[in-house]
This record gives C-alpha cells, structure tokens and sequence, in this order.
C-alpha cells in the first residue's frame, strides 16, 4: 500500500479489526519510510461494475462518490455514520448481485432512493430532488405523497436541460 505522504510503498500493517457489520476489514498502517499513520479498508468486491450514464457514456463505478452522494442527503439528520456505511454497503451487494457487469444509472438512483425512503424521509427528499430534477412545488408534492403511501411513485422524466 503507498503512503500517502511521501508514495512510499515500504509501509507495515500495525493493526487489522473487522468493521462493525463485518463487512469490511479495518487496518492500521505505518510507512517505514516517514512514519506516517494512515487507515485502510479492505472490502469484498464481487464484479467490476460499470455505470452506464445517461448520455450513454461508460464510467467506472465508484463506491465513495455514491458514499458523499447518500452523506449529503442525510447531512444535518440525526442518522449515524455507521448506518450511512451500512446502506452504502446494502446498495453495492444488490448492485452487484444484479449478475450484470454494467449498471445503468438510473438503476442506481432508483435504488438508491429505495434504501432512502426506509432511512430518513428528508434525506429521500433531497436526493429525489436532485436525481429527478425537481422543477417545481408540484414535484415535491409528488415525492411527500409517495412517502405518505398515497400513490404509486411514478416515472419521472429524468433528463436534464
């Protein structure tokens, strides 16, 4: 693993603990060269997924922009970092337990919308906003109703101006 300081590959492992829904290992290193104490986590990958944007463009997939994308949802809520991680997680396993390789957008944010709505209802909110482009009063009408269980969520038009 290359320290971060000083990009020596000489670093030691001092400390190793699974996480606490154990679905990562944490460990502790040290770089021999600077002495620099970092954290890394080591976690089970399924598949190499790529996310199929809706301009048709391939990107990789990347676990910590879905992570600051749920964090700013969920920011000022009273919902705990570890169960932030914990949904995080959840939404991985099911993306790359879906057997496919390439995973549209739009399968994302509609899962990742599922996973908030039994989360934290404003955090919901926030995120439906963005990914569905919310325009006007009427739109988060349609997201509180949703939420209050009086209709169906419908298709939204998602593309963007």
């Amino acid at each position: 693993m290359r320290c971060p300081t000083c990009q020596s590959l000489d670093t030691q492992v001092k400390d190793s603990r699974p996480t606490e829904d154990s679905a990562a290992i944490r460990r502790r290193r040290v770089c021999l060269s600077c002495g620099f104490r970092f954290t890394t986590f080591e976690r089970v990958q399924l598949r190499e997924l790529t996310v199929i944007k809706r301009n048709g463009r391939r990107v990789p997939f990347d676990r910590d922009k879905l992570m600051r994308s749920i964090q700013i949802a969920v920011r000022k809520r009273n919902v705990e970092p570890e169960r932030v991680e914990q949904v995080v997680s959840k939404i991985v396993r099911e993306l790359e337990s879906l057997g496919e390789n390439e995973v549209t957008s739009e399968t994302i944010g509609e899962t990742v919308m599922a996973h908030l709505r039994e989360l934290d209802d404003v955090a919901y909110v926030r995120f439906a906003s963005v990914y569905r482009n919310f325009r006007e009063r009427k739109d988060f009408e349609q997201a509180l109703a949703e939420l209050e269980g009086e209709e169906e969520p419908k298709p939204v038009a998602v593309g963007r101006k």
